[in-house]
């Protein structure tokens, strides 16, 4: 049986992985109705609603049954370091090695999605290991994806933005449009000042074709394969990744898990969480997760993007936030996983801040006016620092 190609989507937070991804099924669909698409996604944080939005998109992406084969969220930690020994399990469980293919068909692909925060050579690697181990894998390439609107503010001091622009493939430009020609031109000439001579792409809106994406030259990998057999160490090319360094990238980003339960059937003060939505700075703030039951009408960001559906009795949403800008996907409610029979988790919610933020932002919360329920009514409240 031929060997699964994997390809890795990395990139800085907020700048578009899943976004890209989930562009990429109507074309595959398109070109191959029973094309199937396997994900493995990491999340530095608690909640688990990247798997949610990509299962909702590739069930609807065309006709003949989900695109999506399987879907693993790895969560709480970085796929490159403290969560790197479960890329195989999952990739064993998607690949139907374990038995059921996580739940659907054998991919035809496996698409893993990097946290914000990690180090593409790393699962490069480990990707290269395993395909060597078992005959059942390839790496087709890496992709990174580089938030041309806000890039600017981090790509001078981020250790990994360094790393994730120089260790890939190709590099996708996203959300260039608002940004402008000028600031395009700037992030062309950043990429150029971070010794990457790798090809790129400019995204429309998120959109890039999948004949760009899928099927890109792997040198990557080759070379990365030539280093691991000659015994060469990375870290001692000025290109490692000690966590007991001054540059260990998990200290780029601090994590909130929030969590507000209360009575069943009282939603989110809906208005109260547009305040906190429209007033977090980018500076501080850069990803917003949540899962909520929202009592009251809620909003998208954006005109162009359509309005959710006006809000009904235990009205259920996805929220996804980055650099102020927010969607909100309505769900089907699940069963209540409040404590007790009369009791109802409202939100669940994980904040990814800038570094030395979540202190502020713990009180913040905690203070009261954000994040509560509606008409008043008490809840519990808990808000906890992962990272």
């Amino acid at each position: 049986m031929a060997a699964i190609p994997i390809t890795i989507v990395t990139g800085f937070l907020g700048a578009g992985k899943t976004t890209l991804i989930l562009n990429l099924l109507p074309q595959l669909r398109a070109a191959n109705p029973s094309y199937r698409l396997a994900l493995v996604k990491n999340e530095f944080g608690d909640v688990a609603v990247d798997s949610q939005l990509t299962a909702a998109a590739g069930a609807s992406s065309g006709a003949g049954g989900s695109a999506i084969s399987g879907v693993r969220e790895l969560l709480g930690g970085c796929i490159c370091c403290n969560l790197v020994g479960q890329l195989g399990d999952a990739l064993r469980e998607l690949s139907g090695a374990e038995g059921g293919g996580g739940g659907g068909a054998r991919p035809d692909r496996i698409v893993l999605e990097t946290s914000g925060s990690a180090f593409p050579a790393t699962l490069a690697l480990e990707v290269n290991r395993l395909a060597r181990e078992t005959g059942a894998y390839a790496l087709d390439g890496v992709v990174s994806v580089v938030d041309v609107e806000n890039w600017r503010g981090y790509d001078d001091t981020s250790y990994t933005a360094r790393l994730q622009a120089r260790y890939t493939d190709l590099v996708v430009f996203n959300k260039w449009e608002a940004a402008g020609e000028r600031r395009f031109d700037d992030c062309l000439d950043r990429l150029g000042d971070l010794d990457a001579d790798t090809p790129w792409v400019k995204s429309r809106r998120g959109w890039v074709g999948a004949d760009v994406v899928f099927g890109i030259d792997g040198g990557l990998a080759s070379g990365l394969l030539e280093a691991e057999a000659a015994g060469h160490e990375h870290a001692g090319d000025g290109h490692g990744h000690s966590h007991g360094s001054g540059e260990d990238h998990q200290t780029e980003v601090e994590v909130l898990s929030v969590t507000l339960r209360g009575p069943q059937g009282v939603g989110l003060d809906g208005e109260k969480l547009l305040k906190l939505l429209t007033t977090a700075p980018k500076a501080e703030v850069y990803r917003i997760k949540a899962v909520l039951h929202a009592a009251g009408a809620v909003r998208n960001s954006d005109d162009d993007v359509p309005p959710p559906p006006p809000a009904g009795p235990g009205a259920r949403y996805i929220l996804n936030w980055a650099f102020g800008r927010w969607t909100f996907t309505p769900v089907v409610a699940e069963a209540d996983d409040g404590p007790r029979p009369d009791e109802q988790t409202a939100l669940r919610m994980t904040v990814i801040l800038a570094r030395h933020e979540s202190t502020k932002w713990k009180k913040k919360l905690e203070a009261g006016g954000l994040l509560e329920l509606d008409g008043g009514e008490k809840g519990s409240l808990v808000v906890c620092r992962l990272v």
